[in-house]
């Protein structure tokens, strides 16, 4: 798995605009972004000069504008958060994240065939 400096919530929340996307300017994320909340422009700016130096980023300056583009794999980032956040919340176990998960919210049928098909996969392995 590819090593990389854990993102803030602000940077996922960026990464997730441009896993969405793909390559965008500061101005379309920052537009994206304000879609949930107001964000100011030089904030994003900010954030993404810093997701930069992080490695998270790459930067085209080849243009007058900059475009920006994930260098981290969407399903590499989410595994590796998936990981550390059941690690700290559910004392490593994924039966407790699921129990409490399904707990939480009761699942559409659509949801729950999903489940099941993935629980037959994993029987089936």
């Amino acid at each position: 798995m590819i090593q990389y400096n854990k993102p803030t919530e602000s940077e996922l929340a960026i990464l997730q605009i441009l896993w969405k996307h793909g390559a965008s300017t500061v101005r379309e994320v920052n537009d994206s972004l304000n879609k949930d909340r107001e964000v100011g422009y030089t904030t994003t700016l900010k954030i993404m000069q810093i997701m930069t130096e992080k490695d998270l980023v790459s930067r085209d300056t080849s243009s007058r504008t900059h475009v920006y583009q994930a260098k981290v794999e969407e399903s590499s980032a989410k595994k590796s958060i998936l990981k550390e956040f059941i690690q700290s919340t559910f004392s490593g176990s994924t039966t407790n994240l699921i129990l409490q998960a399904l707990g939480t919210d009761t699942p559409t049928k659509e949801e729950l065939t999903e489940i099941k098909s993935l629980i037959d996969k994993l029987e089936n392995k």
